[in-house]
C-alpha cells in the first residue's frame, strides 16, 4: 500500500509540471511584454553603480555589480541586520546543544568513512570547490555573487568531510568550538569594514557616515575604488571577504550539530539537564 501511495505522489507531482510548463508555453497565464524602458529608479542604480563620470562621483558605489552595491551600499544597515538575524538564530541553535561538539570524539560514532576511492575523489574535489567559492565572493562586486554565496559554497567541503570521511574525523579538524570563533573574527571584520572610513576620517580630524565607501559630498574620505587595472569596489570588497568567512563558518558549526546522531544528542542534552 505504502508503496503505491509513493508512486501515485511521484506520478502526480510530475504531472503537475508538465501541466504548468505546457500552460506556461501556450501563454496560459497571459503574456506581459516588457517594458520599453527601465523604470527611473533602474536607471539610478545603472548610472551610480559604476560611474567615473564627474557627475556622478560623489553617489557611485563604483562595483560594476549592482546588486552588491545595492546590498552592501545603498543598504548596508538591512544587509547587516540580516547577517545578524542569522547569527542570532546559529547562536540559538549552539545554545540548546551546548558542549555537545567537544562531547562527540568521546562518544561511539563511526569512524570508518566511505571508500579510498571515494575519499581520494573528495579531496580533488574539495580543491576545485574552494576555487570557485573564492572566485565567487572575491569577485561578487565585479560579477554575480558575493560573500554569501561564496561562504555557501565553501560550506559544500564540510559537508562532504562529514559524508565522506566520517564526522569522527571531521571534529578532529574542526570543533564546533573553532568553526564559532573562525565566524566570530568573520563577524568582527563585517563591523570594522562598516566603521573603517569613519575611523580613517576622524583620524585626520574630519567626519564620515557609517556604512560609507566611497567619498561624499560633506565626507571626502573613501577606501580606493579601483588599482590600475584591477577594480576593488572600495570596502565592498572587505564586506564580501568577510560575509564569506563568516557565513562558511556559521554552517559548518551547524552541520556538525545537525550530522549527529539522534540518540547520541539526545543523550548529551538529556546529560548537560
Amino acid at each position: 500500500m505504502a508503496r503505491i501511495i509513493h508512486i501515485f505522489i511521484v506520478v502526480s507531482l510530475v504531472l503537475l509540471v508538465a501541466i504548468l510548463s505546457m500552460a506556461l508555453s501556450m501563454g496560459g497565464f497571459g503574456f506581459a511584454m516588457p517594458p520599453s524602458d527601465v523604470r527611473t529608479l533602474a536607471r539610478i542604480f545603472l548610472n551610480t553603480t559604476f560611474n567615473l563620470d564627474d557627475k556622478y562621483r560623489y553617489i557611485s558605489a563604483m562595483s560594476p555589480e549592482a546588486v552588491t552595491a545595492i546590498v552592501w551600499d545603498y543598504r548596508g544597515l538591512d544587509t547587516l541586520f540580516e547577517t545578524s538575524v542569522m547569527f542570532i538564530a546559529i547562536v540559538g541553535a549552539l545554545a540548546i546543544s551546548r558542549g555537545a561538539g567537544e562531547k562527540l570524539l568521546k562518544t561511539s560514532v563511526s569512524k570508518q568513512g566511505m571508500s579510498l576511492i571515494t575519499k581520494t575523489i573528495t579531496r580533488i574535489t574539495i580543491v576545485m570547490i574552494l576555487a570557485v567559492a573564492a572566485s565567487i565572493a572575491l569577485h561578487g562586486h565585479l560579477t554575480p555573487g558575493g560573500g554569501f554565496q561564496g561562504g555557501a559554497t565553501i560550506a559544500v567541503v564540510p559537508m562532504l568531510l562529514i559524508v565522506v570521511f566520517s564526522l569522527y574525523l571531521f571534529s578532529k579538524m574542526m570543533t564546533v568550538y573553532k568553526a564559532v570563533t573562525l565566524r566570530s573574527i568573520g563577524l568582527i571584520g563585517i563591523a570594522l569594514s562598516t566603521f573603517i572610513v569613519l575611523i580613517i576620517a576622524l583620524l585626520y580630524g574630519s567626519s564620515a557616515y557609517v556604512f560609507q565607501n566611497q567619498p561624499k559630498i560633506y565626507s571626502q574620505y573613501g577606501l580606493p575604488s579601483y588599482i590600475e587595472p584591477i577594480v576593488l569596489g572600495g570596502t565592498l570588497l572587505l564586506f564580501n571577504t568577510f560575509e564569506a568567512f563568516a557565513v562558511a563558518f556559521g554552517f559548518v558549526a551547524l552541520f556538525i550539530l545537525f550530522t549527529f546522531p539522534e540518540d547520541v544528542m539526545k543523550n548529551i542534552i538529556i546529560g548537560d539537564e
